[in-house]
């Protein structure tokens, strides 16, 4: 695909997110993906090593995911327009925007309205695997910032920059990567050893996104609010402070970008001695995730066109 044509697909992909967000989950590719990795643990786990069939898995999956990407946009080639709606429908599943968006507002809603119940059930059905039964609306507010500036990385800006430097099959193996680093990523027993390889992989390949993301937030809140120095200060000061490389990075930045402390007990304070989150920081934060998003947006494109200016 032309540079022009990839371009289009890109800007096609991106609002078509923006405006519907995803299809239902029962017809998400996202859905196959986790069913494809579900039947290799039942079928091809059990003959290898843990470590083995993590390594095959975690190259494998993506391997196809990117390969079933390019088969869709190779069958369009022959309608007019055919490749160039295949690649923009293969961005706008791939990539998360307007979804995370409306997960975090409807928290905002249930906590504007006093129903903290309700906003601990989404925020964990939606956005976090933390529990969240206990949680204070503070912390149900700062938990659902978190996820806008950390799906910010991985929802957005990794899908959409996969995209910019190999097409579909580059944003569908990004996709699958990501979906199976939440799927067996874990350090407890049944997955210490089989999950390491997807959990390591997933995060060299947010180690861009995941900055590019904090990076866009900082100019995001000089936009709106001046605070692109404070959220910049706050990003180098608090990024390392989680135990994923790339998490505590739009995490930090965002907590200096709404001058809040984000919080997971026993874990980490981001924004040290800044107000507590509450559920007009969610709001707030929305705003800075979808002005940076335009951000990653241009940065995406100025390198569809430098790849095809080589």
């Amino acid at each position: 695909m032309d540079t022009k044509r990839r371009a289009a697909a890109f800007l096609l992909g991106v609002t078509a997110d923006a405006l519907l967000g995803d299809p239902p989950n029962v017809v998400h590719p996202v859905r196959a993906l986790g069913l494809a990795a579900r039947a290799y643990e039942a079928v091809v786990r059990p003959r290898l090593s843990p470590t083995a069939a993590g390594i095959v898995g975690a190259i494998a999956i993506p391997t196809a995911a990117g390969l079933v990407a390019s088969a869709a946009q190779y069958a369009s080639r022959g309608r007019p327009g055919g490749r160039v709606a295949a690649a923009a429908t293969a961005l706008a599943l791939a990539s998360a925007q307007r979804t995370l968006m409306r997960r975090a507002i409807e928290i905002a809603d249930a906590l504007d309205a006093g129903n903290i119940e309700r906003a601990r059930r989404l925020l964990g059905y939606h956005l976090v695997s933390r529990p969240t039964a206990d949680l204070d609306a503070s912390e149900v507010a700062g938990a659902a910032v978190e996820s806008v500036a950390e799906n910010l990385g991985d929802g957005v800006a990794g899908p959409w920059l996969a995209f910019a430097l190999a097409g579909p099959a580059g944003a569908w193996a990004y996709r699958a990567l990501n979906t199976l680093d939440s799927l067996w990523g874990y350090r407890d027993e049944q997955y210490a050893e089989f999950g390491r390889a997807a959990a390591r992989l997933d995060d060299l390949a947010n180690l861009v996104p995941a900055r590019a993301a904090a990076l866009a937030i900082c100019v995001a809140a000089e936009q709106l609010a001046s605070r692109g120095a404070i959220a910049f200060d706050v990003w180098r000061r608090d990024a390392a402070l989680t135990d994923s490389p790339n998490a505590g990075q739009p995490m930090a930045a965002m907590a200096g970008a709404l001058g809040v402390t984000l919080t997971k007990r026993g874990e980490y304070v981001l924004g040290a001695g800044l107000r507590p989150a509450n559920a007009s920081d969610i709001r707030s934060a929305v705003d800075v995730a979808r002005s940076a998003a335009g951000i990653l947006a241009i940065l995406s494109l100025a390198i569809i066109v430098l790849r095809g200016a080589r």
